[in-house]
């Protein structure tokens, strides 16, 4: 069997997915490995809510064209969204799932449609009880302000250390091209991770908010 492994990260903290892009890494692998060939990989830095997907449909196509299968390590890496996973197996995408290799399809629409539920009710429940804290008193969002200030202040400080590492006129550049530069130069990101075309655009962001470089 032939594979084209897909991986997808949050935008967000990897660490909060439960699943960082290592440990999709290490299951795809190995499992390409033991049943056949990995063709190819494609990295997604997307929320899971998005169903734009501009890897996804890289590795769709080389998918077709190669005859594979596209593997994914869990199914929420993919999609806990029943009818997007419907659309894609409509449109004759193969999935195989290393954390439930012999699931058909039906079945894979029984546990996408067992996560959206799930995904529904903590929803609530998280409404409820902050509606609840709200009647008690509870003054909510400190913490989160508490702790955004924390992270743009850490941001700040990292785009400070890296900023001799930017190439000159990277004004300029797309953020893919900004990334792989980093990447080859040995730079890691604030997480100790590959640079990826958002986590580039969140640098020079920063850097420009900050007027930590003089950028005109």
């Amino acid at each position: 069997m032939k594979y084209v492994g897909y991986y997808r990260v949050s935008t967000k903290k990897q660490a909060r997915s439960g699943l960082g892009l290592e440990a999709q890494q290490q299951m795809v692998r190995q499992f390409a490995g033991s049943h056949g060939e990995l063709v190819g990989e494609f990295v997604e830095v997307e929320s899971g809510r998005n169903d734009r997907r501009i890897e996804l449909a890289k590795a769709i196509n080389t998918a077709k064209k190669a005859g594979a299968s596209l593997l994914i390590a869990r199914l929420d890496r993919f999609s806990r969204r029943v009818s997007f996973i419907s659309t894609m197996m409509e449109k004759g995408v193969r999935l195989a799932i290393v954390e439930m290799p012999n699931a058909t399809d039906f079945q894979l629409h029984i546990f996408a449609a067992l996560a959206q539920e799930e995904r529904r009710l903590i929803s609530e429940r998280t409404k409820a009880a902050l509606a609840q804290a709200k009647r008690r008193g509870v003054i909510l969002g400190q913490n989160g302000r508490v702790l955004a200030v924390t992270n743009r202040e850490r941001a700040a400080d990292f785009a400070k250390q890296i900023r001799d590492s930017l190439p000159e006129g990277w004004q300029s550049m797309g953020y893919s091209q900004l990334a792989g530069f980093l990447n080859d130069a040995g730079v890691l990101t604030i997480n100790g991770t590959l640079f990826y075309p958002q986590t580039a655009k969140n640098l020079v962001r920063v850097l420009l908010s900050t007027h930590q470089i003089d950028h005109t």
